[in-house]
């Protein structure tokens, strides 16, 4: 089994706004001495989580889904006392509202500490679905006392208990943090060290943009009555177009780790997440540009050294006069690969996936989609 797990993929996108920052403009990054239109990596594991759909619900419709490898999930949220871990327990034991009241006190601090009271100063936490249902247990229990202060105190006094039972649950803290990890301020033992490291993706060219010009017509007005041409709101909007590579590195023995050790689950866990590179698009602005793309290239490595980006083959930018924006930017790949092979020895096993098969590296076996996300999950089975 190799260590590490590198994957490397260039996806085009035309006339989109792939990812906002504050002010509505598409985030950049200067690479090189020239901006670069990026995606974040929180973009990124955003759509990868949900499959591109809104909700977990919706995102079962995509068969790579990780909500379709029947692996316990979780919430980021902070509202996780009120919005799940109560009403579940209200399900199973009913109670006097004054008590469900106390016992929701006594997990809020717990759980959010000072902040408590007002869910807009609290930290976002991600709980997983077996915390949720171990603290909605304890709460059911609590529930049978009829006395509210006596219950609070209870709920408090067995929460202090049992945080570390809580910690030693079987995947507790849910699927997305064993591939992306948590990170807990107020209890550091609550931490998961991320198993799936995403890079920014950047354009491998300078960065390409226009501001597009948009009025709003309003139809109850008509010229023939007298009113101007219906124009209800003026807009502009930043789009930009890019060939992008992306980067992500699968610590191997970590992702089996926080996967309880089950070898089989990691596997069927890399086979889901390459599907969810090559096919899962990132984008703001759905309706008015329809941001949809398939990855066009795919490089997958597999090998004991530590991983090492690729993004610097592009770091004097391709060159946007060229006709053939793909091919010139295998082409640096190319390169800049045998530069590194040359100098530290090809040490990896490579299988790569490209849709124009005479746009590929030569010395690199080419299979499609299935068969590499195949070819990447039996090596987490190697």
């Amino acid at each position: 089994m190799g260590r590490f797990i590198q994957i490397h993929w260039l996806a085009s996108y035309p006339a989109t706004l792939l990812n906002r920052d504050d002010v509505g403009f598409a985030k950049r990054m200067p690479f090189g001495g020239v901006t670069r239109a990026r995606i974040s990596s929180q973009c990124l594991k955003r759509h990868w989580r949900f499959a591109g759909a809104s909700d977990e619900e919706k995102a079962k419709d995509n068969r790579w889904a990780l909500q379709n490898l029947d692996l316990p999930l979780g919430v980021r949220t902070k509202e996780v006392v009120e919005q799940r871990i109560i009403p579940l327990a209200v399900e199973q034991q009913s109670a006097p509202a004054e008590v469900v009241a106390r016992i929701s006190d006594a997990l809020l601090k717990e759980l959010y500490g000072k902040n408590a009271v007002d869910p807009k100063k609290r930290q976002i936490l991600f709980v997983g679905e077996p915390e949720i249902r171990y603290l909605a247990d304890l709460a059911r229990q609590v529930m049978e006392i009829s006395d509210p202060a006596a219950a609070e105190q209870q709920m408090t006094a067995l929460l202090k208990k049992q945080r570390k039972n809580i910690r030693e649950l079987k995947m507790g803290a849910g699927l997305a943090a064993a591939l992306f990890g948590r990170m807990v301020t107020s209890d550091p033992a609550a931490n998961t060290e991320a198993a799936i490291h995403v890079a920014h993706a950047l354009s491998v060219h300078g960065l390409e943009r226009d501001l597009d010009f948009m009025t709003v017509v309003d139809d109850l007005k008509s010229i023939h009555q007298g009113d101007d041409a219906g124009a209800a709101g003026i807009f502009d909007l930043e789009l930009t177009s890019g060939l992008y590579y992306g980067y992500v590195v699968v610590d191997v023995a970590l992702l089996i780790a926080n996967l309880a050790g089950q070898e089989e689950n990691a596997a069927r866990v890399m086979e889901h997440l390459l599907h969810l590179i090559l096919e899962v698009s990132p984008g703001a602005k759905k309706g008015s540009t329809a941001p949809y793309a398939w990855a066009e290239y795919l490089l997958v490595e597999c090998g004991d050294q530590q991983p090492r980006t690729l993004a610097n083959a592009f770091r004097t930018p391709v060159s946007l006069q060229t006709n053939n924006l793909l091919g010139a930017a295998l082409d640096s790949l190319d390169t800049h690969l045998g530069h590194l092979d040359g100098a530290y020895g090809a040490h990896l096993e490579r299988s790569q996936m490209s849709v124009n098969g005479e746009l590929a590296l030569a010395s690199v076996p080419n299979m499609n989609a299935d068969d590499i996300s195949k070819w990447a999950a039996e090596k987490v089975l190697a």
